[in-house]
């Protein structure tokens, strides 16, 4: 590094810039000389000094470490003897993404808490490949959704055009279809990828009774006893997490003709559904007396005159949809409901098991305007999901904040945000990418997006024609509901005759942020992390 020079051609004459050697800033120097006592090199505990000190890490063993150590000295110096750190070595360290980064890869929340008590990692249209009126479905993007981590898939259910089988695709568009075996073979392989608590399978259900009956097959047949089916008796609330560890649910209304046939019939609820434990394995090996039960569920002819002239054929196919309807509901986690009658009347907290609430971004809005007490009442108890208005054919996304803002503890506090420098534009990006005749001018902007007193912006100065730009920069954020706060990281290139170029981005909760000096991988457009790009940081909580 030291010495070497980028040439750019201009006009037929080179012009040079010499590349900027990386250095540890000041801070990073200060906090190797104080756990070293000014000595040149980092023993294993010191090292743990450090990590106890300056990156707050509570309850450090040495063993840990030195392991720590030994991976990054294998890394930079694989032929190393000692376990000791120079300053070079150190600073390498806090480079690293993987040992050194902003957010903690471990699950460190208490997970036994109620389903409801959570934020839901939530994907809307997850089948779709691009915009909601003409891009293909498929599998694929549900796949990548899993792998990222989300816990929430939706699929809309349409019949096929021969009325016999079931597809996936967003209805009255033009969306190409794909079929839904496949889209829950895919859930089914990927679920747990990358995370082991529960999956939720939205289902948007315009099915017949007959094609309501086959979805019950095909989700018994993939999911096995891995489907999660509520027993009589379950207590009213949601199970947590971590009880649910590894499960799949179904959520969705329930199905038309049995809500009917439990308005119309003069038998209690209980009667309805006295039908035995329901779970997966037994759907297909159902009783005569299961059957018997679900006789109580036939649905009012429309025209009763005639009700007594049905031959037997007509009357065995309505026992066998009432059973098919039946088999499809008890295998629903997660009943959904819409505010089909009132706003108001829908938030109202009654007896009996949590339900799933589905409002668009308008609606949510208005929700919480009129009655912002209803809405954090219902969501102690029940979910509520809310998706983004039609307008977003794009598949853009809305800001979620209001919606956040309606059952979240509060806690105020200021947070210290120093931005020393950057690196790696080089190694993921051409030469000539942000600029033809010199070195990018990079700057980064940090948004504080939260609740309307928490939302501000800063920005560094523009440090330029430099590939390693060092802005060694301090800001505070003071937050009243930290809990809701992310913090936008956006490094741009300046220009001054054109639009900015983007050089990377990453949105970081803030609750989860770890204190101390800390390496913060930047991520392009679409959410992939580069391979090399990152900023060095410090975060402080006061």
């Amino acid at each position: 590094m030291k010495g070497s020079y980028d040439y750019y051609k201009v006009l037929g004459f080179n012009r040079k810039f010499k590349i900027t050697e990386r250095r540890p800033p000041p801070d990073v120097i200060e906090a190797f000389s104080l756990c070293t006592n000014r000595e040149s090199e980092m023993s294993p505990d010191q090292f743990r000094r450090f990590l106890i000190e300056f990156q707050g890490e509570d309850e450090v063993a040495i063993d840990d470490a030195k392991l720590k150590m030994d991976q990054v000295l294998l890394h930079f110096r694989p032929n190393f003897t000692r376990c000791s750190f120079t300053v070079d070595d150190f600073f390498k360290y806090l480079f690293l993404d993987d040992l050194n980064g902003p957010i903690t890869s471990q699950v460190h929340h208490d997970m036994t808490a109620p389903l409801q008590h959570y934020f839901i990692y939530t994907g809307h249209n997850s089948y779709l490949t691009g915009n909601q009126l003409n891009s293909d479905c498929s599998d694929v993007p549900i796949i990548k959704a899993l792998r990222r981590g989300v816990r929430v898939i939706e699929l809309d259910l349409w019949p096929n055009s021969s009325k016999d089988g079931i597809h996936v695709l967003h209805g009255r568009t033009m969306t190409t279809p794909v079929d839904l075996y496949k889209c829950l073979k895919s859930i089914h392989e990927h679920a747990f990828v990358s995370s082991p608590y529960p999956v939720i399978i939205t289902l948007e259900d315009h099915l017949t009774p007959d094609l309501q009956a086959k979805v019950a097959e095909m989700v018994t047949e993939i999911f096995g006893d891995v489907l999660y089916c509520p027993e009589a008796g379950d207590n009213d609330e949601f199970l947590s997490p971590d009880a649910l560890k590894h499960r799949i649910i179904l959520s969705t209304k329930q199905p038309k003709e049995y809500l009917e046939s439990k308005q119309d019939s003069s038998s209690s609820e209980e009667d309805l559904l006295v039908v035995g434990k329901a779970t997966p394995s037994d759907i297909k090996n159902r009783t005569a007396a299961d059957e018997a039960s679900s006789r109580f569920l036939v649905v009012d002819s429309e025209d009763e005159s005639d009700e007594e002239a049905e031959d037997d054929e007509d009357v065995e196919n309505k026992k066998s949809g009432q059973k098919a309807v039946l088999e499809y509901k008890q295998l629903i986690g997660i009943h959904a409901i819409k505010a089909k009658n009132g706003l108001k009347k829908a938030l109202m907290v009654g007896s009996g098991r949590g339900k799933r609430l589905s409002l668009s971004e308008q609606t949510l809005e208005r929700a919480a305007s009129l009655y912002g007490t209803d809405l954090v009442r219902f969501t102690q108890k029940n979910i509520l999901r809310v998706f983004p208005k039609g307008t977003r054919v794009t598949s853009t996304n809305f800001r979620p904040l209001e919606a956040w803002m309606h059952g979240a503890q509060m806690v105020a506090f200021n947070m210290q945000v120093k931005v020393y420098m950057g690196d790696g534009w080089r190694m993921d990006f051409s030469q000539t990418h942000f600029d033809a005749f010199s070195p990018p001018d990079f700057y980064t902007k940090m948004y504080m997006v939260g609740v309307p007193t928490d939302d501000t912006k800063k920005k560094t100065r523009i440090i330029k024609d430099d590939w390693i730009p060092i802005w060694d920069e301090e800001f505070t954020f003071p937050l009243t509901v930290p809990e809701l706060a992310l913090l936008k990281i956006v490094v741009r290139d300046y220009n001054i005759s054109e639009k900015d170029d983007f050089g990377g981005q990453t949105c970081l909760p803030v609750s989860e942020i770890e204190t101390g000096i800390r390496t913060v991988p930047l991520h392009n457009k679409k959410g992939k992390k580069f391979e090399h790009v990152k900023l060095l940081m410090r975060f402080h909580f006061e």
